[in-house]
C-alpha cells in the first residue's frame, strides 16, 4: 500500500521520495520517477512524511528510534501515520511530535493495494486543523474519501480498529461459509455466484472468495495482518471492559493459518484452515 500511495502522489504532481527497508521497491520507485536522495539528505525539506508500516512498534522506530525521522523534520512538517495502531499509541505519538514542533495526523487507511495504487483510498483521519491543512495536497491525490473524525489523534485509529474488526471477521466468515457449502455439495463457484447476490454477502466475501476459487493466494493482504489487527481490537476491548467473542474466534482461525505456514500469503487462505479440518480440497490444490 505504501508503494501505491507513493505512486499516486507522484502521479498527482508531487515531488516524492520512497524509502523501504527492502531496497527493491525503493529502487523500482526511483526508476519510475521517484526522487533521488537519502532520507538523511532530504528529511529537513519534507512537507509531509507518510508512514505505511506494519504496526505501532515500526511506527515508533521510524519516528523516534535509532535513525529517528522526527528530529530531522522542519518545524510545521506533518507526519501522516497510516498503520493500524491503538488509539492511545496515536495520542502518544502526537504528543511527542508536537514537542518537536512537528504536526501529526492519525490517518489509518483502507482499500488495499489496488486502491492505494489508483489513488482511491479511504482515510480515517483525526488531528488538528493545521495537520489536515499541511497534509491536504497529498490527501487529495491519494484518497477518494477522507473522513475527518476529530481534532486530535485517537479517533482515526479507533475507527480503523472498528473497521478491522468487521473486515477480519468477514474474511473468516467467508472462508467458513464457502467451505461449509462445499461439505454440502455447493461448489465455490456456485457459492460466489449466489451469495454475492443474496443478503449474506459482504465486500470482503466478494473480494476474497475469487482468490479461493482461483487458487491464487498472492498476498494482496496477508494472513499476518490479522493476528496483529484483531489483537489490537481485543487489546482495546479489554481496556474498555468489552467482550468481543466473535473477534476472538476469528483471531484464533488466523492464528491456525499462521501455524500452517500461511502467514505470508493472501488472507483468503484462512479457508485452508477450514478445509484441512473438514478434509476438503480447495481449487488449485492437488487431490
Amino acid at each position: 500500500m505504501g508503494y501505491g500511495i507513493a505512486a499516486s502522489a507522484l502521479r498527482g504532481g508531487h515531488h516524492v521520495w520512497g524509502f523501504d527497508v527492502n531496497t527493491t521497491p525503493a529502487d523500482r520507485f526511483r526508476q519510475e520517477g521517484g526522487a533521488e536522495g537519502t532520507l538523511a539528505d532530504v528529511a529537513d525539506g519534507l512537507d509531509v512524511a507518510i508512514l505505511v508500516v506494519l504496526n505501532a512498534a515500526q511506527t515508533e522506530e521510524v519516528l523516534f528510534g535509532a535513525d529517528a525521522l522526527v528530529p530531522r523534520l522542519r518545524q510545521g512538517a506533518v507526519v501522516m501515520s497510516c498503520a493500524t495502531v491503538p488509539p492511545q499509541f496515536a495520542r502518544d505519538m502526537e504528543t511527542r511530535c508536537s514537542k518537536a514542533g512537528v504536526l501529526y495526523l492519525d490517518a489509518p487507511i483502507s482499500g488495499g493495494a489496488v486502491k492505494a495504487a489508483s489513488g482511491d483510498l479511504t482515510i480515517m483521519a483525526s488531528g488538528p486543523d493545521a495537520a489536515f491543512a499541511a497534509a491536504r495536497p497529498v490527501l487529495d491525490t491519494v484518497a477518494a474519501t477522507v473522513f475527518e473524525l476529530g481534532d486530535s489523534a485517537g479517533p482515526g485509529s479507533a475507527m480503523k480498529a472498528t473497521n478491522q474488526l468487521l473486515a477480519g471477521v468477514h474474511i473468516a466468515a467467508m472462508a467458513e461459509a464457502l467451505t461449509f457449502g462445499m461439505t454440502q455439495g455447493v461448489t465455490p463457484e456456485a457459492f460466489l455466484k449466489v451469495i454475492s447476490k443474496s443478503a449474506g454477502t459482504s465486500w470482503m466475501l466478494e473480494n476474497r472468495a475469487p482468490h479461493v476459487i482461483d487458487g491464487d493466494y498472492t498476498p494482496r493482504s496477508s494472513v499476518n495482518i490479522w493476528p496483529k489487527d484483531l489483537g489490537i481490537v481485543l487489546e482495546i476491548a479489554e481496556d474498555a471492559g468489552f467482550d468481543a467473542p466473535i473477534t476472538a474466534t476469528a483471531l484464533a482461525q488466523y492464528g491456525k493459518a499462521v501455524e500452517m505456514g500461511l502467514g505470508g500469503v493472501d488472507d483468503a487462505a484462512v479457508a485452508k484452515v477450514y478445509a484441512r479440518q473438514a478434509g476438503l480440497t480447495l481449487p488449485g490444490e492437488d487431490e
